[in-house]
């Protein structure tokens, strides 16, 4: 990441703006490709191309599994993707995904996986799970602010009209019919991976219209109920219901069954620094097999597979001679090293997170929620990083403050965010925040703003369903693992994506 530092005097006091991202400007000389000639070679059985959660995934798979001779490559200077973190003398913050939702009892993979991380700590009694309460969230969990003031939970409630309830009321009966809902052969309309999920016409017809059309079909109108889908789908997919399908919508509160703990099923895994601690735990699978800042730009297909990548710490290009490779990368980086693989449909949204500094007088005696929403904001609300501390807080509050472009047009919301300097990402956020917070700026010590440029897949028509093709392995040796090829971008499928290819591959 590379931090730009800026000092704003604001009534004689200084505050530190500071911007971070992922390492695009590297990312981008795979356009160029203009790399030295190899100098060193390296053999492996198996190379994994991407340090996200797909490749750490594989990386998992392969070892319990017996299989060690692995290789990991990753552009970035730390592996994780999305589930990153930082960190600063106050606290851990994430980078990208926050939380992970309880698994369906379905997904047995993953349940092992937490059992692993002792999240997870067996059965009771009733065979119900026992879970470490200290990784889930602590009360309050959500609060929204509406009307002009803070309320339990994020649908709306103070206020609202008996025909708005029962729209509200409506919709998630309709969403509870959809969650229990399978076809003749059994399979879920809507399951988690999604590859699991029924093919039937009905499902495939929800996939290709969009999400507000299929709203407007059932005769929704209220303004709460539409807005409350909305956030939804900008929080998990980054675009609103005017861009995804009606099934990636309908997906969003179907497609988790709620059916692994009765106790704790409204609730969700949760920790300062997000997502990095899962991804923290992949790591015995990676030492010594890993190696950050290479980014891999050419591959050649003969009896084995020859890699060239380039080593952006010793400045030099690596030849890598490889059995079999797992592209666990999005497909426009695909794109850019196999020229057949288009990613040219697939649309990938930028993301804005935010974390904030604030002294510790900032909320007065208002408690912060872990997830603090604001009705009617383009932004996506903050996290409280320092919710999950059991230990009491007397300094400094840190909180991270998600946005997402929901647009028709992602490439230009990419350039645009690009572009943002310090004081114009600032008045983006405080404008934001200042709806529920007039005073916020009086309490700010330090702003950092990391941009995401293609921080996720939108699901948008026929992106499920539609993008078979780019699926396929190549002469059954190099295969392909990523969120971007599920259609939504969360823990799940990448955790899948890179376990089922793997499984493939040996």
């Amino acid at each position: 990441m590379i931090p730009f530092l800026q000092y704003c005097s604001k009534k004689g006091k200084s505050l530190l703006l500071k911007i971070t991202g992922t390492n695009h400007v590297f990312g981008h000389k795979l356009w160029a490709k203009d790399f030295p000639k190899p100098t060193e070679e390296i053999h492996t059985k198996y190379l994994i191309v991407g340090g996200g959660i797909s490749g750490l995934s594989a990386c998992r798979f392969f070892s319990q599994n017996n299989e060690n001779d692995y290789l990991l490559l990753e552009m970035e200077n730390h592996l994780g993707g999305n589930s990153s973190n930082g960190q600063n003398q106050f606290s851990k913050f994430p980078l990208g995904a926050h939380y992970l939702p309880l698994p369906n009892k379905e997904n047995i993979e993953i349940i092992e996986f937490l059992k692993e991380c002792k999240i997870y700590q067996g059965d009771d009694e009733n065979g119900d799970p026992i879970l470490d309460e200290y990784q889930m969230t602590f009360p309050q969990q959500e609060r929204l602010f509406f009307k002009n003031s803070w309320q339990n939970d994020i649908v709306p409630q103070k206020g609202i009209s008996p025909e708005t309830q029962k729209e509200m009321d409506r919709f998630f009966k309709m969403m509870d019919h959809f969650r229990d809902k399978k076809d003749l052969s059994g399979k879920y309309f809507f399951a988690i991976p999604l590859e699991d999920s029924s093919a039937e016409d009905e499902v495939l017809q929800l996939e290709k219209m969009i999400f507000k059309d299929w709203l407007h079909q059932q005769n929704f109108k209220s303004e709460e109920l539409f807005w409350l889908l909305d956030y939804s789908c900008r929080d998990d997919y980054g675009l609103g219901i005017d861009y995804v399908s009606a099934w990636a919508g309908i997906h969003y509160f179907a497609g988790r069954k709620n059916n692994w703990s009765k106790k704790y099923k409204d609730q969700v895994f949760t920790w300062p620094e997000g997502n990095a601690r899962l991804a923290k735990h992949f790591s015995k699978y990676t030492n010594g097999k890993s190696s950050p800042n290479h980014l891999v730009f050419d591959v050649k297909i003969n009896d084995t597979i020859e890699v060239l990548s380039f080593d952006n710490i010793q400045k030099k290009t690596k030849k890598i001679i490889a059995g079999k490779v797992l592209f666990a990368t999005p497909q426009f980086v695909n794109e850019r090293i196999f020229n057949h693989k288009r990613a040219g449909n697939f649309n990938y949204v930028p993301w804005l997170l935010t974390t904030i500094t604030l002294k510790n007088e900032f909320g007065g005696d208002e408690e912060l929620a872990w997830d603090n929403v604001i009705y009617g904001s383009d932004g996506l609300g903050y996290i409280y990083d320092q919710h999950q501390n059991i230990d009491q807080i007397l300094g400094e509050k840190v909180i991270t403050y998600y946005r997402s472009f929901s647009t028709a047009d992602c490439k230009k919301a990419r350039k645009k965010l690009y572009a943002l300097k310090e004081d114009q990402l600032k008045n983006l956020v405080l404008d934001d925040l200042k709806k529920a917070h007039p005073l916020i700026e009086d309490f700010i010590i330090e702003m950092q703003f990391h941009k995401i440029g293609h921080a996720m897949i939108a699901p948008v028509p026929n992106q499920i369903f539609g993008k078979q093709e780019v699926k396929q392995p190549i002469d059954g040796k190099i295969f392909f693992a990523h969120s971007d090829l599920s259609g939504i971008s969360i823990f799940e499928e990448a955790f899948y994506q890179g376990l089922r290819t793997a499984k493939d591959m040996l």
